[in-house]
């Protein structure tokens, strides 16, 4: 029994981070479907891009620049939802003065959910463009978006976000599990759609955009598996880029990382039904990618237990070994982030990352009333994102 059960959690442990990626792969390459291209120009369409904001004076007139500065040629409408800016944000977007540039204030700071409710549905164009206030575009990041568009099936399309590398050890971790995360969007967007968008650079159709609970945290998994459930596909363009300046730094990553697993949480409650087959042709995916790392840290700890009540046994003595070693060079990785040997790196990344779902659970059931305020900083605070 003890046997079993040790069996059982090793192979969800794998499934998660190495067998689906692998099925999905395999699956992307044997059964791919392909979106349809654009056979007419589209020089004659428009195009929207929302940036929702809080305090971001200094950025946003080097972004605003950016856009137009990227390859399109028919109409662009850049809509900056200011929210709760105290900081003059509202008087650098005027004095940038383009016609191209319009900005929607809120008096009060209410999330970048309550500004894209606002946005979207005033935006004059069918495809929008999703983007944040730091990080810049690629020259033909738009274009790379809207070709999808060419197909009625894609209602959504997702880009792909370049972080620079971490300069500390326990960091390239975290690097390869970034690198590993798109290489699996990839994959998924190529056998049917991927299990949410990069939300610093995606773009959706304005008319299938339902307003979000203003307490959303993953808007950018929300928003698309909305769409996929009423049938839409879900496209990866990884040759539209953004770039963002900020290093993928462990304890930047970790807070970024915990804020997704607490978004994850509130998602599966509010949206079950997206785990039923014949509601959600996806459901596997999302049980795969999204619902099976939320149970990783719970599996360590069943195997760390089951381990140590087959300690007379032969095979719990060497896992138990195993483990020990695994969690020695974590630790030893993350006190000397100096040291990048992949040994200590890789495990030193991913006991971060799992400690970061383990904590998620209970900041959810904490706060779960109260999320937002959770993780919006003071309004005196500067960000870049609502």
């Amino acid at each position: 029994m003890i046997l079993s059960c040790i069996l059982l959690c090793l192979v969800l442990m794998v499934y998660s981070f190495a067998g689906y990626p692998a099925l999905m792969a395999l699956m992307a390459r044997l059964r791919p479907k392909p979106w349809q291209a654009r056979v007419q120009s589209s020089a004659h369409e428009g195009l929207s891009v929302v940036l929702c904001v809080h305090n971001a004076a200094t950025l946003i007139r080097p972004r605003l620049q950016n856009l137009q500065e990227c390859t399109w040629d028919g109409p662009l409408d850049i809509v900056v939802v200011c929210d709760g800016c105290i900081d003059g944000t509202v008087l650098e977007i005027r004095e940038f003065a383009s016609s191209q540039v319009r900005v929607l204030e809120r008096d009060q700071r209410g999330g970048k959910p309550a500004g894209l409710n606002l946005a979207i549905p005033q935006c004059h164009h069918q495809v929008v463009v999703l983007a944040d206030a730091r990080q810049s575009f690629d020259v033909d990041a738009l274009q790379k978006l809207a070709a999808p568009f060419a197909d009625p099936n894609v209602d959504a399309v997702s880009g792909l976000l370049e972080i620079a590398s971490s300069e500390a050890g326990g960091g390239q971790g975290v690097d390869l599990y970034w690198q590993l995360e798109t290489k699996l969007r990839a994959w998924e967007g190529q056998y049917d759609s991927v299990i949410g968008c990069t939300g610093a650079i995606c773009a959706i159709r304005r008319d299938q955009y339902t307003p979000l609970p203003e307490d959303t945290l993953l808007d950018d998994v929300v928003i698309p598996m909305r769409l996929a459930v009423n049938g839409a596909r879900i496209i990866y363009e990884p040759s539209a880029r953004a770039f963002d300046p900020q290093k993928l730094e462990p304890g930047r990553e970790k807070n970024r990382k915990l804020r997704t697993l607490v978004g994850n949480f509130q998602m599966m409650e509010r949206y079950p039904d997206w785990l039923l087959p014949w509601r959600n042709r996806l459901w596997w995916q999302l049980l795969s990618h999204k619902c099976l790392r939320l149970m990783v840290p719970w599996l360590m700890i069943a195997l760390a237990v089951l381990s140590f009540l087959a300690a007379d046994a032969l095979f719990g003595r060497l896992l138990l070994a195993a483990q020990g070693a695994c969690y020695g060079a974590a630790m030893l990785g993350l006190a000397l982030p100096k040291l990048k040997l992949r040994f200590l790196t890789i495990p030193a990344g991913f006991f971060m990352l799992q400690l970061s779902c383990f904590t998620a659970l209970f900041s959810y059931l904490w706060h779960r009333r109260n999320l937002l305020a959770l993780w919006q900083p003071a309004s005196s605070s500067p960000s870049s994102v609502a």
